[in-house]
């Protein structure tokens, strides 16, 4: 039983879906009583048997638009999406009319990896205000080659919704990864004209510059965007990101004295970025403390690792438990499909640049998550691969309260994203974690000869380096060497990075398990 569940739901659940199987029909006060029924299971965590239920009461009602739409929900819970697009499309032909089905269709083709872009535009037809539509629709136009029509519709609708913040990081990244970085930020300057009163515009368009580490460009969307509206605790806290990562140790010292009554995720990360620089462990470590009981705590862990290391505090062995949490497993798939992946992936790299936001350098990454498309081999794939993760949580110490690795329960794997990336020579990512994750890893699919490699650690996983900016002296724990078929596995919260090669191609796909429900 999941835990989140009571015995009565789940007791009702097997009974109702058991007496749905012999039923010629279902009675109105009935079909009321088993909707809330399965969306009490969707919200207990029992997706699987909602599912169950609701594709009983679509048997016997196939043009049940709200039926067909709560199963579709609760497939994609379960990250079933072929059976999802499936249920849209059979109501769809059985003649339910409603939009969203339309909507969840093309949402779930697009992350198949399948074409949606007409659906989405069937949808924006009949929601044309809908913008969240009208960003996956030009999404969808992107995926499908079609990069100017995805930019024209974005370009409209933020000419008349220039407050659509979304839109704008759309666009942005539309701009970016196809290589135009030089007005990739372009359309916030007009947006802010027209709504020169919006602060969450403003500072949209100043992290758009920040990411990029342009802090002359960040800095002076700040001095605009004080002059538009006035001093405020949101631009000195922007201005202690700049100094703190721009290196103006003087700046970022005054700063913190102005920003000392904030508090927020934000302004804590970079007063325990600036202790970690200054050498003062001790301060970061209290900072990063507080947070280990909150939702943010994932952001935290990484940066107390570093203080613990920094002042040789044995706590960090406890939280990083290298020689456990570090594996290299073999994925059993075989060399043929291995090519076959391999071949596979090269066609999804048609990005120009990578995400701005990513830490890849001399390569690219994929959009959506590429590990859940549609195709044979990536259903091959994607089996192979949870087993050799199953394996390695069942290898794994005892549940341990508190630990962010061990004290999660191990029971259903999903996945909080995947992706491919493609280094070419000298290609590398800089060191960074994964807060969204519990798990995550890294699969070697295709790699440089032994002769275009370069010698150890060339192209390894290193685990455990500090970003370089903050500029820490500590070595890896450990590297990983690259080897075709084999999967590195570590905590979300471990630093780690890809080290540059002399030439050739690494490719790679990556994903983060989703961190289980208590």
């Amino acid at each position: 039983m999941n835990p989140t569940s009571s015995p009565d739901v789940d007791v009702d659940l097997a009974l109702s879906t058991a007496r749905l199987k012999g039923a010629a029909r279902i009675a109105p006060d009935e079909r009321v009583r088993l909707l809330a029924l399965a969306r009490t299971a969707l919200g207990a965590a029992q997706a699987g048997r909602a599912a169950l239920l609701l594709a009983e009461m679509g048997r016997l009602a196939p043009a049940d638009a709200e039926v067909a739409l709560l199963c579709g929900v609760a497939l994609r819970h379960e990250q079933r999406l072929a059976e999802a697009a499936q249920v849209f499309a059979r109501a769809r032909a059985a003649g339910a009319a409603d939009p969203r089905l339309i909507e969840g269709l093309a949402q779930t083709r697009y992350e198949l990896g399948q074409p949606a872009a007409a659906l989405f535009g069937e949808a924006l037809h009949v929601a044309p205000d809908n913008l969240d539509v009208a960003k996956n629709h030009a999404a969808a136009l992107a995926a499908e080659g079609d990069a100017p029509a995805a930019e024209a519709l974005l370009t409209s609708a933020l000419a008349t919704n220039p407050g659509w913040i979304d839109g704008h990081k759309a666009l942005a990244t539309l701009h970016w990864t196809r290589g135009d970085p030089a007005r990739f930020a372009d359309s916030y300057a007009a947006a802010v004209q027209a709504e020169p009163a919006n602060a969450d515009l403003w500072l949209a368009w100043f992290r758009a510059l920040a990411q990029t580490r342009d802090w002359v460009g960040a800095g002076a969307v700040l001095d605009q965007a004080e002059r538009a509206l006035g001093a405020s605790p949101a631009l000195l806290v922007s201005r202690l990101f700049i100094a703190s990562e721009s290196g103006d140790a003087v700046g970022a010292a005054r700063l913190l004295e102005q920003t000392a009554g904030i508090e927020g995720e934000t302004i804590n990360l970079c007063r325990v970025r600036h202790h970690l620089r200054q050498g003062r462990q001790a301060e970061a470590e209290s900072v990063c403390l507080r947070y280990l009981l909150t939702p943010s705590a994932t952001l935290f862990w990484p940066y107390l690792s570093l203080a613990w290391r920094l002042a040789q505090d044995p706590r960090h062995l406890w939280l990083d438990r290298p020689d456990v949490s570090i594996q290299p497993r073999e994925v059993e798939l075989s060399t043929a499909e291995l090519a076959e992946l391999a071949e596979l992936l090269r066609a999804l790299h048609v990005m120009e640049r990578p995400y701005v936001e990513q830490s890849v350098r001399g390569g690219t990454q994929t959009d959506r998550s590429v590990i859940l498309r549609h195709e044979p081999i990536i259903a091959r794939a994607r089996t192979a691969w949870l087993e050799a993760i199953r394996r390695y949580i069942a290898d794994l110490p005892p549940f341990e309260q508190g630990h962010p690795l061990l004290g999660c329960p191990r029971g259903e794997l999903l996945i909080e994203g995947s992706w491919s990336v493609r280094l070419l020579r000298q290609g590398y990512n800089v060191p960074h974690n994964h807060p969204m994750g519990w798990l995550s890893t890294a699969w070697y699919v295709a790699l440089p000869g032994p002769d275009q490699l370069g010698p150890a650690p060339a192209g390894h996983i290193a685990f455990g380096t500090p970003p370089e900016e903050l500029g820490l002296d500590l070595p890896a724990y450990c590297t990983i060497e690259p080897r075709i078929g084999r999967t590195a596995i570590f905590p979300s919260t471990m630093w780690h990075r890809t080290m540059p090669f002399d030439d050739g191609e690494r490719l790679v796909i990556a994903l983060d398990v989703r961190r289980p429900r208590h």
